[in-house]
């Protein structure tokens, strides 16, 4: 058979038909050699390539494309496995450990590598391994770890649900009003209380500069260095230095340190609400389920409030824990308007839906309902340094007398709010995640 030159591509083997017997190996007949474009003449590297007819082996074949992948794709001696786990940014600290111990001592039982985020605005953990086993081993106790922390006080709560009383602008200047009487600020200076600025006390009294009536001229005679000089001066040309006297013990500014009294244990007057329900979601998994359970129940507190609008009455004081005279929280009491308990209902709807999506630690389930109005909380006292007070307290006493039987005024709840601490929207309430409205208007039939 003659041979024929062509100038081809890379040769393509097709196998036009095979015979086989349970007695002899599969035979391949003889194949035509095709340029991948169907020419005859093909320029490949500037070379010719002299092909023959030939047989060939399926088998030979497939040996010779494994020998070519496998230059290509050299295999490692041991595959990485890699795992991205979102743990949440506020919950990293007890992965890590103290000095990295919880992270070494994981790596070290498994033996993994564990990859924590650079930056505090990332929330996931990177585990590296040579096994997928031991890749979820690790990320199995990395859960353990995290979901033990935040059963304890050591992780607060990042959410809560509210119901905001700070939209009506006639509470929130009562409340200034409030805050102001009790720290001895002037109506002048009510505006700079009105942002609820926790920077300090908030109370400092003004120097009064005296001017002294001009007195008589004095003659000072003065020694000097040699001892046998003297110098009068008159002292009518030098001009007096006056200071404001010392306030007595029993001022304002020494009886509000005196009974632990600060502008910041003050809530921000903005920031007024009732609290529904206190969560804590670490990760933006936890945030985003919140968001789509409240959502979700907004027909069934709307059929619980009965369609219709929700007054309450905000009346007098009271105190959560502690005595008079060492309280730590003072709040509004609250009272539907109606007695109907309608608020009640929608709220106990609002709670059992965030029970039922797992969002509510179990401690907190058993937590009876008190809807209130915090006006004062020594949790949010200033702390000067790395002060750690182990029990807090004020000394209220004085407030009750005074305002233990305050009438606030009747207000209509507009809405409900997922509010996450820490972080205000521009009109200085808590940042909103989501909200569900409240009836406003009667509704006909």
């Amino acid at each position: 058979m003659d041979k024929m030159k062509r100038r081809i591509g890379t040769p393509v083997w097709k196998p036009v038909c095979t015979q086989a017997s349970s007695l002899e190996e599969p035979v391949v007949k003889d194949v035509g050699v095709e340029s991948e474009i169907g020419s005859q003449m093909q320029e490949v590297n500037e070379s010719t390539i002299e092909v023959m007819d030939a047989t060939v082996s399926p088998k030979a074949f497939e040996d010779d494309i494994e020998d070519e992948a496998s230059k290509e794709n050299p295999v490692l001696s041991a595959a990485k496995h890699s795992l991205s786990v979102e743990v949440g940014a506020s919950v990293i600290r007890f992965v890590r450990g103290k000095d990295g111990s919880t992270k070494e001592k994981i790596e070290k039982e498994t033996g993994v590598q564990i990859i924590l985020p650079s930056s505090k605005q990332e929330d996931a953990i990177i585990i590296e391994g040579t096994s997928a086993v031991s890749v979820a081993k690790a990320s199995k106790e990395i859960q353990h770890i995290i979901n033990e922390a935040v059963k304890t006080p050591s992780l607060d709560y990042s959410h809560f649900v509210s119901l905001p009383l700070a939209i009506h602008p006639e509470l929130v200047a009562k409340l200034v009003n409030f805050q102001n009487s009790i720290l001895g600020i002037s109506d002048a200076n009510a505006g700079e209380n009105l942002e609820g600025n926790s920077d300090g006390d908030g109370y400092e009294g003004d120097a009064q500069d005296e001017q002294l009536d001009e007195g008589s001229a004095v003659a000072v005679e003065r020694k000097v260095a040699n001892d046998r000089e003297s110098v009068k001066v008159d002292v009518r040309g030098i001009p007096l230095v006056s200071y404001a006297p010392k306030e007595p013990k029993d001022s304002k500014s020494s009886s509000l340190s005196d009974l632990r009294i600060e502008k910041s244990i003050f809530i921000k007057p903005k920031t007024f609400h009732l609290t529904v329900l206190m969560l804590k979601l670490w990760n933006k998994e936890r945030v985003n389920l919140a968001t789509e359970v409240l959502k979700s129940i907004s027909p069934k507190v709307m059929d619980a409030l009965d369609n219709r609008p929700l007054f309450v009455r905000l009346k007098g004081l009271d105190c959560m824990r502690g005595s008079l005279d060492k309280a730590c929280v003072v709040y509004a009491r609250v009272e539907e308007i109606g007695s109907e308990n309608r608020l009640s209902r929608a709220c106990q709807v609002i709670i059992d839906a965030f029970v039922e999506a797992g969002l509510v630690l179990e401690r907190d389930i058993r937590h009876e309902l008190k809807l209130h109005a915090t006006v004062m909380n020594v949790k949010h006292r200033e702390r000067r340094g790395n002060r750690k007070v182990k029990s807090d307290f004020f000394n209220a006493c004085g407030i009750f007398k005074q305002f233990g039987s305050e009438e606030w005024g009747e207000y209509l709840i507009r809405e409900a709010h997922l509010s996450q601490r820490f972080k205000y929207d521009e009109n200085g309430y808590y940042h909103c995640c989501a909200s569900i409205p409240f009836p406003e208007n009667m509704q006909v039939d």
